[in-house]
């Protein structure tokens, strides 16, 4: 990636959960000072090629099964003073456990690209290989909550039209995908003739790669015969990881530290506050992926009584989808097991006049009813 510098540092990761590994990869491999040579959801098969790897930086996650994390540090250690190690886990306690075989720093789960680039930051500083300030940021892409696109320096993408941002915002929702291009002209300029929409895709696909070029940014629009493709190259952004992972999650029945990341990504429906009439369906799909995340972490949240965590997460979500049926019975019923029968009953009543407001009925009985029954049980 170009202002990032040559590649300093070899990286090895030891995983074994595959999804979480996957995210590791795609989110090291995005940092420019890092060069991963190997990847390993077995400790052992990692250890076995230690010697001809000798990595510069290992990422270990604590809670391998048959070798934990600490085991394989200490016998890397053993092998191979040079290597820094950094420690992932969900587990705040394992922190002094880390330090205990001389880990270079640990990262609780889920993993972030800012977390990844301090450590790289400090790696950097120890060795003397960069002078403080040297390093620069990632590229940022947001697409939930709005739609922002910033530079490696900390400048936002100004876009010279809007059909040049709508037009890059369509090839974002569908990276690695042949778009042809009378559906690319129809979808933007659909009121005007072959001709016009064609010319005018042309020039907006050249203003959209000159101005990719002028920040830095390189990803690939690529003429395919009669489309374009976007190619996203290693870089990442929320919505690509929600493609790339959010089923996956899902599937495993069980909140997850990958479940967390995408959830803490999520910061409002899709493009939000942009007209984009085609994006109506995806909006309404990943608002439900998120949502189901939302379910799924806040019964995590109450089978381990972290009440506050679960109130704070539905008040966040309520936030985006203030009418959501069930997210609002929740709610309720958190009220009433934390013994708040008030603030149980003034959110319904509350939820209720903003139901009626805006939609200009009464919420569904079927949700009264267990309410009721609710409030029945606990008063």
């Amino acid at each position: 990636m170009k202002g990032r510098g040559r590649k300093l540092f070899s990286v090895v990761i030891v995983e074994d959960e595959k999804p979480i590994l996957d995210l590791m990869k795609h989110i090291i491999s995005q940092n420019g000072f890092y060069s991963i040579v190997g990847v390993f959801t077995n400790p052992a098969e990692a250890l076995a090629q230690w010697e001809s790897l000798r990595p510069d930086v290992a990422f270990l996650d604590v809670e391998i099964p048959k070798m934990s994390g600490l085991e394989l540090a200490g016998k890397i250690n053993e092998i191979s003073d040079q290597t820094e190690i950094i420690f992932t886990t969900a587990y705040k306690q394992y922190a002094l456990d880390a330090f205990g075989v001389n880990a270079f720093d640990y990262l609780l789960k889920p993993v972030t690209p800012a977390a990844i680039d301090k450590v790289a930051q400090r790696l950097a500083k120890k060795r003397g290989l960069l002078q403080t300030g040297e390093m620069k940021r990632s590229v940022s892409i947001q697409c939930f909550g709005g739609f922002e696109v910033v530079n490696a320096d900390g400048i936002p993408v100004r876009w010279p039209t809007r059909k040049t941002e709508e037009l890059f915002a369509y090839f974002l929702c569908h990276p690695g995908q042949i778009l042809n291009k009378w559906h690319l002209a129809d979808l933007l300029w659909g009121d005007m003739d072959e001709e016009r929409a064609s010319h005018n895709l042309h020039n907006t696909i050249y203003r959209l790669k000159k101005i990719l070029r002028e920040h830095e940014i390189e990803m690939v629009i690529q003429k395919k015969n009669t489309g374009y493709m976007l190619h996203t190259g290693t870089y990442l952004y929320d919505l690509l990881e929600f493609q790339q992972y959010g089923d996956g999650c899902l599937k495993e029945g069980e909140a997850n530290p990958l479940m967390e990341r995408l959830y803490s990504m999520y910061k409002g429906p899709l493009f939000d506050k942009k007209g984009y009439f085609w994006k109506s369906r995806m909006e309404e799909a990943y608002g439900e992926l998120y949502i189901a995340f939302v379910r799924a972490l806040v019964k995590r949240d109450l089978s381990a009584g972290d009440l506050k965590q679960a109130e704070k997460r539905i008040q966040a979500c309520l936030y985006n989808y203030p009418l959501h049926e069930e997210i609002n019975q929740e709610m309720v019923e958190l009220y009433l097991r934390l013994g708040r029968t008030d603030r149980a009953e003034k959110h319904y009543k509350r939820f209720k006049a903003a139901y009626i407001q805006e939609l200009g009925i009464e919420p569904p009985y079927l949700l009264k009813d267990r309410l009721a029954d609710a409030w029945n049980q606990k008063t």
